[in-house]
């Protein structure tokens, strides 16, 4: 092959190498910290050189699909878990991290058709099923917060047979679907009775609420409501100028 077809031919493949990797890890074949083959392996495959191969898992990078670690390999990128405005916190790592015992109850789970409602929530306009789950989250034997969650089964089809008995959806969540856009409301509420009781404070008391919202590539894939004693949790963001 003449340098001049080889130069001709680089862009068309490069957006194949990535595509590729892009459908197995927004499919899920590729989890989150999956280590993507190593740059010699691709070579390989592709039948194609470091340089086209590099460009490819640049652009992924770019993207927060994957990370690169020097001298160990590249890996399909993991959210990272803080307790903050900007971040996506696991619950139970968090609780875990402040020292606590946590603990888990499945309020109820129910796999249906999407009402309108649901699909006005997840901001979707075709019919299809979702998961629907509550569920409540302690520290020390103390209630921590209460979530509300619609997962889109056409987005994420594997979360239908996920036990949500034994591991809270966000965490399910974080460790097997990578997602590529989030966004956060935060508001505040007053318990009505049922919040009250679900998170043991008194009608009329204060509530922390955070309303989320998880992409991966303009498909919704989950939506979620966290509701959170207003004097017992807060949110911390830190910004830097430029």
């Amino acid at each position: 092959m003449s340098l001049a077809t080889d130069a001709a031919e680089k862009p068309t493949l490069y957006k194949r190498i990535r595509a590729d990797i892009e459908k197995r890890i927004l499919t899920g074949e590729w989890p989150p910290g999956h280590r993507i083959p190593f740059e010699h392996q691709l070579m390989a495959r592709y039948g194609c050189s470091r340089m086209t191969v590099n460009k490819a898992l640049s652009e992924l990078a770019q993207a927060d699909l994957i990370e690169r670690r020097r001298r160990a390999g590249s890996f399909v990128r993991r959210p990272q878990h803080m307790s903050a405005v900007l971040k996506i916190a696991d619950i139970r790592a968090e609780i875990t991290a402040l020292g606590r015992t946590y603990g888990y109850e499945l309020i109820h789970r129910k796999l249906r058709a999407a009402t309108a409602a649901d699909r006005d929530r997840l901001g979707v306009k075709k019919a299809g099923r979702v998961v629907a789950i509550a569920c409540r989250h302690s520290a020390d034997n103390v209630p921590f917060a209460v979530e509300d969650r619609l997962i889109d089964l056409s987005s994420v089809p594997e979360a239908a047979t996920a036990d949500f008995a034994r591991e809270p959806p966000g965490s399910w969540l974080l460790h097997h679907v990578p997602w590529t856009e989030a966004e956060h409301t935060i508001s505040a509420i007053v318990a009505d009775d049922r919040t009250a009781e679900a998170l043991d404070i008194a009608v009329g008391a204060p509530c922390l609420v955070i309303d989320r919202y998880t992409w991966r590539s303009a498909r919704t894939i989950t939506a979620v409501r966290l509701l959170y004693p207003g004097d017992s949790h807060r949110l911390v963001a830190r910004f830097q100028g430029g």
